[in-house]
Formats: C-alpha cells, sequence, structure tokens
C-alpha cells in the first residue's frame, strides 16, 4: 500500500517551487485560470533601439518555453495530488496494479507502473 501522505507533502512542496518559478515568467492566464501565459518583458515602446526589441523579442521567447516545461509539471503535480484526494494515486492508470515505490520515489507524478511507462 502507497504511503499517500509522505508523497502528498513532496508534491505540495514541488508544486510551490514549481508554482514560484512559473511566476517569475508568466502568469495565470485570466480567461482560464488553470492555463499560464508567459509575461512579455518591459520595456519603454518609445526609443526602443533595435537591440532593445531583439533582446525582449528572445527574452518572451525563452520564457514561453520555460513556462511550458513548468506548466507541465505543475499540471501534473496538481493531477497527482488530485489522484491521491479520490484514493487512486499509486494505481497505474493503464492496468490498475500498484506502482513501484521506488517509481514513486523518482517522480511522485508518476500515473503508470514501470511496465506501462511512456
Amino acid at each position: 500500500m502507497t504511503n499517500t501522505e509522505k508523497y502528498k507533502a513532496l508534491l505540495e512542496s514541488e508544486l510551490q517551487t514549481v508554482t514560484e518559478e512559473l511566476q517569475t515568467v508568466g502568469r495565470v492566464n485570466p480567461d482560464n485560470p488553470k492555463d499560464w501565459e508567459a509575461t512579455e518583458p518591459e520595456h519603454p515602446e518609445a526609443q526602443a533601439e533595435d537591440n532593445d526589441v531583439a533582446d525582449n523579442i528572445e527574452e518572451y521567447e525563452n520564457n514561453t518555453g520555460i513556462l511550458k516545461q513548468l506548466e507541465i509539471r505543475f499540471n501534473g503535480i496538481k493531477d497527482a495530488i488530485a489522484r491521491i484526494e479520490n484514493n487512486t494515486y499509486g494505481v497505474c492508470s493503464t492496468c490498475g496494479k500498484e506502482i513501484e515505490e521506488d517509481r514513486l520515489d523518482a517522480n511522485p507524478v508518476a500515473a503508470t507502473c514501470k511496465a506501462h511507462m511512456e
């Protein structure tokens, strides 16, 4: 039987860290609270030099890439916490068998056993 309290504490801690990281590159989409969007770098529109504009575009593109990876992890953590709350955490979503503890230790977000890893 999976020790869900152990994993819930790990997941909640990681969720806090990922949320803080997300806030450095994006914000919650006001039209869809489950979605994050990259924030544009602040820059004065007037007197913007070509190099400044190029730097801002590059920074925005970097933020978008970082944000997408963090958002995937954020949603995975939220899903894992939901599985804990509905008593399906630690059960393979493919075959219904218990997920190996060493797999959950390596990746507490895992929803499948080793045999069904992607």
